[in-house]
């Protein structure tokens, strides 16, 4: 394609993205459908210089003031995130000195604002939490693309083999260094013709998210619910701790996420899970479960903040209100997945949220209702769980696992573990 016509079509989805109506990863989804014949170093381009808008929109579009043309093409030049030369081949000869003009800001004097690219009202309450430095060092984690981590369905295959594998394929992988299943590529390749992908030896999934599953520790023969499935990717990892027996329900209120589960379910060669959609936390089919199972997992639906190097219009999209209605809402969730555990029972819940309005404040106040629950450190669980001990200390926060996206290169997680007395 013409280096002037990618640039117009990622203007294009750069204004359609900076409308906020729809998630970008659902915008971008549909915007290569509509552009089938963009190659895959195209799409690469199109949608990392979209999402460096995201990003750094309060930078780029502060910087964008002294040039010309249409605001999106602006940005788009000042984000690119493919070949140099070939954005060259899209510039006029006003583009280009613009361009170099900007480059030649001094950004380290420019406001605060425009340095953390971040809105106001969550810039407080991080600040407190983490003090100037932490937060800054936070700030700069986000405003970069995440790594690409890779969970070794441990069915199929060990992790070193998986490895080796890879390497023969030609991609580099290293061990994550505190998930036993993890491997973490360099770059990001088209995972999905790669033979460790198709015969379900691999699932993509974050190395914090695969600490979750650690912490529920799923065992064989045993009754296990993923509260709020989604698409399924906590599932996968506790079928495989429970050597595929016992009964695992995927429980999740939308049938379109379960949907997305069944692909993966066929891959991963587990025979135990159960998709089952349901009304709400109240639904039926939950009540009938009181007192029966051993371990419930709930990730509960929430802000969405600790994935913002994957997700970055969440900071855009997202409020104050917001994140206190689903306080509320996540509570509610947690109360009535608790009642599911039999004496003894294990009990997790987990946010990918940086907030403590989501994270201590929930588990504090369901602590409180609920005597009947002990809280297990969580430094305790992840040993025996074979995360390395020397590292564990780093994942924990008063005995919550607390994972920061600048201090553990994974995306934002909180959980606590209680369980049930007998």
């Amino acid at each position: 394609m013409h280096p002037n016509a990618l640039l117009e079509l990622t203007a294009e989805l750069i204004d359609s993205l900076l409308l906020f109506d729809k998630p970008a990863d659902t915008l971008v989804s549909a915007f290569f459908r509509e552009h089938r014949a963009l190659g895959q170093r195209e799409r690469h381009a199109l949608a990392e210089t979209a999402y460096a808008v995201l990003r750094r929109r309060p930078l780029l579009q502060h910087l964008a003031q002294s040039g010309r043309g249409p605001m999106s093409r602006r940005l788009a030049i000042l984000a690119w995130e493919g070949n140099e030369s070939f954005l060259r081949g899209a510039l006029n000869e006003f583009e280009l000195q613009w361009l170099q003009q900007v480059k030649s800001v001094d950004r380290s004097k420019l406001p605060a604002k425009l340095r953390h690219n971040l809105p106001d009202w969550l810039v407080e309450p991080l600040q407190q939490r983490l003090g100037d430095e932490q937060f800054w060092a936070l700030a700069e984690a986000v405003n970069q693309s995440a790594p690409l981590d890779l969970r070794v369905n441990t069915l199929k295959a060990k992790r070193d083999e998986v490895q080796a594998a890879l390497k023969t394929s030609g991609f580099n992988a290293a061990p994550t260094p505190y998930s036993p299943w993890g491997l973490r590529l360099e770059g990001k390749p088209a995972l999905q013709k790669l033979d460790v992908f198709i015969s379900g030896q691999v699932e993509v999934q974050d190395e914090g998210s695969q600490l979750l599953a650690l912490l529920t520790e799923a065992k064989r023969g045993e009754m296990v619910v993923d509260f709020c499935a989604g698409a399924g990717g906590k599932t996968l990892a506790l079928g495989a701790s429970m050597r595929n027996t016992g009964r695992l329900y995927a429980f999740d209120v939308s049938g379109h996420r379960l949907e997305k589960l069944k692909p993966r379910l066929a891959r991963s060669g587990l025979s135990n899970v159960y998709p089952v959609q349901i009304s709400s936390e109240r639904d039926d089919r939950v009540k009938r479960l009181a007192g029966k199972v051993d371990r419930v997992l709930v990730d509960a639906p929430c802000s969405g903040l600790g994935t913002l190097r994957r997700n970055p219009d969440l900071k855009w999209r997202q409020s104050a209100e917001g994140v206190t209605e689903l306080h509320a809402k996540q509570l509610a969730i947690l109360n009535s997945a608790s009642r599911m555990l039999k004496p003894g029972g294990r009990l997790v819940y987990a946010t990918c949220s940086l907030l403590e309005e989501e994270n201590e404040s929930v588990a504090q106040a369901f602590a409180e209702a609920h005597p009947e629950f002990e809280l297990l450190p969580a430094q305790d669980v992840l040993a025996h769980a074979q995360v390395p001990e020397e590292r564990i200390a780093t994942l924990c926060e008063n005995g919550f696992l607390r994972l920061w996206p600048h201090r553990h290169e994974s995306d934002g997680f909180f959980a606590a573990v209680w369980q049930r007395r007998n």
